[in-house]
């Protein structure tokens, strides 16, 4: 069994909160890592674990052990209980642990009913320091899903269609999204194509025959399900004006391949797309890696109205890190020139261009890397 490195922080949350809320999008492997924790397990989509925890739920809240509640978007009436529960001996830590696929609704209600008694973590696919680094290039092509072509290639990419089309038809749905599943479904392919791109809902509605604030809308049940991410623009009084739409990105490389027709055969690096691709898996990389730490961040990226660009700046530790991202093996001297300019702007503390280089070189500020290096630059 792959080690997730989210364990650890759960571990330390349990020890200093009530409840652990463990979220991500279905198949990310929740239930087998809640699992490890040695919990009262109850899913609560299936009818008879919701019948057994009824009964049972007196006792649960009495005794020592772990009481873990998967899929908790089922059974949203659960809220009030375990606030009750909680309240009922608040000295009392690592007592519940819920896991949610996430609807909106999902956090609206824990953040009405727990607010100050619930940690929340976010399991992601599997990151590359989860995996030896000769499958990290098998990891960006296929996604981070367990099933979805890590463990078993043979599965990619008919594994992710399929997991496309059961969200589209049965949970967005279900969650609330009031589309058509064929409309959600060329939705996803729109923003396939349209990956790394400036989230423009206007264009975006106008394709589909939706209005401007209907294609907001889906694209907040997007993001709240775990399957795109909309970077923000970084905001700041500079001489230069500033892009203000954000940025936006599938989350999981495999889905976003299978969308844009990759089978199993094709050559990921002759694609014309390969390039966005990459810079969008490097930046879920360093922000999954930081979040399964437990590191605090605020991750933005930088455009100017005279096209001066910054993939990915993070506020951390106190300071701005500024990141280029190239699919190359042989970074340029006049790329790494180009972004400390365009750094010096927001008055970046550490520069860093992120290539495929198998030769880093690392300054105290300035420096160019491969992922392996970046990570160890920013965990270290």
């Amino acid at each position: 069994m792959i080690s997730r490195l989210l364990g650890k922080q759960i571990d330390a949350q349990l020890s200093r909160y009530p409840a652990v809320a463990l979220l991500g999008t279905r198949q990310t492997g929740k239930t087998t890592l809640a699992k490890e924790f040695q919990g009262r397990y109850f899913d609560l989509e299936n009818p008879q674990d919701r019948l057994r925890l009824e009964i049972t739920w007196e006792e649960l809240t009495g005794t020592q052990e772990l009481v873990i509640l998967d899929e908790i978007q089922a059974m949203p009436e659960m809220f009030p209980r375990l606030r009750a529960a909680i309240d009922s001996d608040r000295k009392r830590y690592g007592r519940f642990l819920i896991l949610g696929s996430v609807s909106p609704a999902l956090m609206q209600e824990a953040g009405q009913a727990l607010t100050g008694r619930l940690a929340l973590c976010e399991l992601t696919g599997f990151l590359a320091r989860e995996l030896p680094a000769e499958e990290w290039d098998i990891l960006w092509k296929r996604g981070g899903y367990p099933d979805g072509g890590v463990l078993d290639p043979s599965r990619f990419a008919d594994w992710q269609q399929n997991y496309l089309a059961l969200m589209a038809q049965r949970d967005l749905p279900s969650w609330g999204l009031s589309a058509q599943p064929a409309l959600i479904q060329r939705l996803f392919r729109m923003l396939a194509a349209l990956h790394g791109q400036m989230w423009n809902a206007s264009q975006i509605g106008k394709s589909l025959g939706l209005s401007y604030h209907t294609a907001n809308s889906y694209a907040d049940f997007l993001e709240q399900a775990f399957l795109i991410r909309r970077l923000p623009a970084y905001a700041a009084n500079l001489r230069k004006r500033l892009v203000k739409s954000p940025k936006f990105y599938w989350r999981d490389s495999g889905l976003l391949h299978a969308l844009l027709d990759l089978t199993g055969e094709r050559d990921l690096f002759d694609q014309p797309w390969a390039g966005m691709s990459w810079e969008g898996w490097v930046i879920e990389q360093i922000l999954g890696h930081l979040q399964s730490a437990g590191h605090s961040f605020q991750a933005f990226y930088v455009r100017t109205s005279d096209q001066r660009e910054i993939d990915l700046v993070l506020d951390y530790r106190g300071q701005l890190w500024a990141f280029e991202i190239k699919l190359s093996s042989a970074p340029d001297v006049a790329d790494l020139r180009r972004l400390q300019d365009n750094a010096a702007l927001i008055g970046a503390d550490r520069v860093a261009l992120i290539s495929r280089t198998a030769e880093p070189i690392r300054g105290e500020a300035v420096a160019s890397l491969n992922l392996a290096a970046v990570l160890d630059w920013l965990l270290g």
